[in-house]
């Protein structure tokens, strides 16, 4: 399973500027299965997402989103293993 995120590295403007291209790239994304979790950072400096997808689907998304083909974030990508889960997430284990 793989956490991203997404830093901002431009002002509110450009990111709000960029935001219903990024939402219809996530929308897109989460059809495809990419993505099961999706949130911005409190304080707005970003975004979270969380993936099952193996990491070259994973890849070949990011790459598509807006926020990446422009420049209004830097992503940084973590690999971890979900081996405990509280009841009714046990879809989220890893194999």
């Amino acid at each position: 399973m793989y956490v991203v995120s997404l830093t901002y590295k431009v002002p509110e403007e450009i990111v709000d500027f960029h935001l219903k291209a990024h939402v219809a790239w996530l929308q897109d994304a989460f059809d495809q299965g990419i993505f099961i979790v999706a949130g911005r950072k409190i304080p707005r400096t970003g975004a979270l997402l969380l993936s099952n997808a193996d990491r070259a689907s994973l890849d070949a998304s990011l790459v598509k989103d807006p926020f990446y083909t422009n420049g209004v974030a830097e992503f940084d990508v973590e690999e971890f293993h979900a081996g405990r889960v509280a009841p009714g997430y046990e879809n989220l284990l890893d194999s």
